[in-house]
């Protein structure tokens, strides 16, 4: 890296408020250029890319054929749009509607739900705090099909903590480091990554994928979750330009809006895995399934059991979708308070409460698939395991019973919860 002399460097933040010599991106703010979906259109180009998606997801789990094809056209549908106000040419969709769309994405496959879920939040960290110039950067290239992955987290010392560092080289910067949970920056066109200044202040940066030392490995190997390509990204004295810079959400120690929905989408995605599950149940009962020697049945889709098992797993999808859309509309109210402190406080409990009961009725659900058949249930071509592992991958983000004595905390002496990112 390049040497300075004593007195030369001085910090991200003194650099950041000098004008910028840095050129904008090519991509300019024309909501003219794009024409304009309807949420009941978007809708539709849902229905049959998911059809599509779903048909070919235990397959890909299986042979671990991770699936670019299918999230390029997701970008390409402009599916990952939802939430882009009509003044840049999106849709302006609410926070439940879009959350209804990640339940049914992932109840489709929830590996691609989960490697979108920096692009999902990348949308609200800009309307929650985004400058808009940021806006008019960025929102453009989302509706070009553009798709943004995530490299913040390491691994090595404590849960949190970052010892990549961003220094100041002439009119622009160098990152170096290593980074871990890189969730979808394999399938990205843009990465998003944090580290520390000369300051030890963390600072927020996004990088095209192709920047000449950015390296991204596919070394992910979870149980679950297997094709989320969450695996390492390196930054070998990588240049960051000051345009490239994010504004830092939560900077001022307040709770951000974000943070309720980052939470909410992995709720969500632990909902469309519990769907998941009965869908798969009751395939497994009508074409798969024999009902047992002693079974008063001739059809497995007759045996008492069996129509119970499918029915609980119903039951325990069907809630786990209720409690995450209503926690979605939590934060639409939140939205509408002008993101009160209350009202986000409020929206972070609602979610921790959502939280702790979809990832419990995902695993009960996964779970209870293997009680629709005999052995034939457990063989590898069905792949019926992945619900399980996908679900208890997802859960183990966040403990879940920390969910469970936070709302508790909060009920009993109305204590609010953590702004650790986690709530």
């Amino acid at each position: 890296m390049k040497k300075f002399r004593p007195g030369t460097q001085r910090t991200v933040a003194a650099l950041l408020a000098q004008p910028s010599r840095i050129s904008p991106m090519s991509i300019q703010s024309n909501p003219a250029s794009f024409s304009r979906l309807s949420l009941g259109e978007l809708r539709k180009r849902a229905a049959i890319r998911l059809a599509s998606i779903a048909e070919g997801a235990a397959g890909r789990e299986r042979s671990r054929q991770l699936p670019y094809e299918q999230i390029r056209q997701l970008a390409a549908d402009r599916l990952l749009t939802f939430r882009i106000p009509m003044a840049y040419g999106g849709t302006g969709a609410s926070v439940r509607e879009v959350i209804e769309f990640i339940i049914d994405l992932a109840a489709a496959d929830s590996n691609i739900a989960q490697s979108l879920r920096p692009s999902f939040s990348f949308i609200e960290g800009l309307l929650a705090r985004g400058s808009a110039s940021e806006r008019e950067r960025w929102f453009p290239r989302y509706l070009a099909g553009e798709v943004f992955g995530n490299a913040g987290w390491e691994i090595g010392g404590a849960n949190g903590s970052v010892s990549a560092r961003i220094v100041r080289e002439g009119d622009h910067f160098r990152a170096t480091g290593s980074k871990y949970y890189s969730t979808g920056s394999l399938y990205a066109d843009w990465v998003s990554a944090v580290a520390l200044d000369e300051d030890e202040q963390p600072v927020s940066f996004v990088l095209p994928r192709d920047r000449e030392g950015l390296e991204l490995v596919d070394d992910f190997d979870a149980m679950g979750q297997r094709l989320t390509a969450s695996g390492t990204t390196r930054l070998n004295n990588v240049l960051v330009h000051p345009h490239e810079i994010r504004t830092r959400i939560g900077e001022d120690g307040k709770r951000s809006i974000v943070t309720p929905f980052l939470q909410l989408y992995l709720a969500a995605v632990e909902a469309g895995i519990a769907r998941n599950a009965l869908n798969d149940a009751v395939a497994f009962a009508r074409e798969h399934a024999r009902p047992i020697k002693h079974s008063s049945a001739s059809r497995s889709v007759d045996d008492p059991y069996v129509e119970f098992s499918v029915g609980e797993i119903s039951a325990r999808a069907y809630a786990a979708e209720a409690v995450v859309l209503r926690a979605a509309e939590t934060i639409d109210a939140a939205w509408a308070a002008g993101l009160d402190d209350d009202a986000v406080n409020r929206a972070a409990v609602e979610v921790a409460q959502a939280q702790y009961l979809a990832v419990e009725a995902a695993l009960k659900a996964a779970e209870l698939l293997f009680d629709v058949g005999g052995a034939s249930t457990t063989a590898r071509q069905h792949n019926l395991d992945r619900h399980w592992r996908n679900a208890r991958t997802v859960a183990n983000h966040n403990p879940r019973h920390w969910k469970a004595a936070v709302v508790g905390a909060y009920r009993l002496k109305g204590t609010q919860p953590p702004t650790s990112g986690l709530f």
